[in-house]
């Protein structure tokens, strides 16, 4: 009987050391990790002492079941828009050179073994360690389809994770909610290799705009910066007033033009095999979204170059490239007018006079390319004008 009484005390004292042993050496490690942290591993730290949050179930109105709420998120994320159709025929470019297995083994080694991977689940440490086995298995899958111009219809699958976005006051809109889209990863290793060639292609031909800092290789935020303040000072240094005007392109990627950027890099001497493997690559994507209680099937979008991908900054820089003369023009003339005898009130006249010519120009410029004119923020930012120039009068 003594031996039943002490059984359960044994257990609850075994438990109890179990569980001390476990939080002394939790703590031990923590101490350690964060004894050893990095400029590297600091983020790792950050998001371990955040923790997850909860993920929020899309409660969205007048979509009451999960087939709703799917169709209504991805009608948000995706508005439908026309897209090219698959080639009927698939041509052969015969100038193409083969991928060669050190332009793989390049774009593997930029490629992240922590990058999320698509739909098949095939991260990018596998591909490293099947080009390490064999370098000539790669090559031989994408020279065919750089060959042919055709991206196949399975690397063009994704899958979109939903998440609510931080600090919203209400969650029944689409519009409370984001996605991140993850791409397959051999198909993100293709477009690697289509990005170096187009922007050795775009460059010999003279497609991206002397003025572009952002989205290329050896430039970036900081030349950009470094451009602007020289301008800044060496108009101030001459005694004129600067004023900088930095307007936002809204759904960029999104309204990208599969046809029309084919007919921009075919007019501008883009190879032939660039070209058509583009248009298919920008046409036919497949997104199935994951939240709670999502249907997890694959549904056809427009998208118009898909956020993640490696090629998609490139293709909206050239994209873009002919609306950059007309601003630059624009913003020369107008600092080099201002006279630093001038009032504050000539000084924001001249401003809004600047501005509406520039929105003149947009408004005929911007909807060819298929972006929606934010009319609504562009008044608002107008009537700011006129209200800060009656603020500062004319002297009499």
């Amino acid at each position: 009987m003594r031996k039943d009484q002490a059984s359960p005390a044994l257990a609850r004292l075994a438990r109890n050391t179990y569980f001390k042993a476990i939080q002394s050496d939790k703590r031990v490690h923590w101490s350690q990790f964060l004894a050893d942290v990095n400029s590297r591993s600091v983020w790792d730290a950050r998001k371990i002492a955040a923790g997850r949050a909860p993920d929020r179930f899309p409660t969205l109105e007048n979509a009451s079941s999960p087939t709703a709420i799917n169709n209504t998120l991805l009608h948000h994320f995706f508005p439908p828009r026309p897209s090219p159709p698959p080639p009927l025929i698939l041509p052969v470019f015969k100038d193409l050179p083969p991928v060669l297995p050190s332009e793989v083994s390049s774009a593997l080694q930029k490629s992240s073994n922590t990058s999320a991977p698509g739909p098949s689940g095939i991260p990018y440490s596998i591909w490293k360690r099947v080009h390490k086995a064999n370098e000539r298995i790669l090559p031989s899958l994408f020279t065919p389809l750089l060959t042919h111009g055709y991206h196949p219809l399975a690397m063009k699958k994704a899958n979109g994770i939903v998440l609510d976005k931080p600090g919203k006051p209400d969650y029944r809109t689409p519009g409370s909610f984001g996605i991140i889209v993850l791409l397959e990863t051999v198909s993100k290793i293709l477009e690697r290799l289509s990005a170096l060639a187009l922007d050795a292609a775009a460059r010999s031909v003279g497609l991206i705009h002397p003025n572009q800092c952002g989205s290329l290789a050896g430039l970036g935020c900081f030349d950009a910066v470094a451009t602007l303040t020289h301008e800044v000072r060496l108009l101030r240094a001459a005694s004129f007033k600067v004023l900088t005007l930095f307007l936002d392109v809204k759904g960029g990627f999104d309204n990208v033009c599969a046809n029309k950027l084919a007919r921009i890099l075919a007019k501008g001497g883009v190879s032939a095999y660039l070209v058509a493997w583009i248009k298919s690559f920008l046409s036919s994507h497949q997104c199935r979204l994951i939240f709670q209680g999502a249907r997890k099937v694959f549904c056809p979008v427009a998208v118009g170059t898909p956020q993640g991908s490696p090629i998609s900054p490139l293709l909206f820089v050239l994209y873009v490239a002919s609306l950059h003369p007309p601003f630059i023009k624009v913003w020369r003339f107008h600092t080099l007018t201002i006279s630093p005898l001038r009032s504050a009130q000539t000084l924001f006249v001249q401003t809004s006079t600047l501005f509406n010519t520039i929105l003149a120009s947009s408004k005929d410029r911007v909807p060819a390319w298929g972006w929606p004119f934010p009319s609504r923020k562009l008044n608002s930012f107008t009537a700011e004008l006129q209200r800060t120039a009656q603020m500062f009068p004319l002297p009499p």
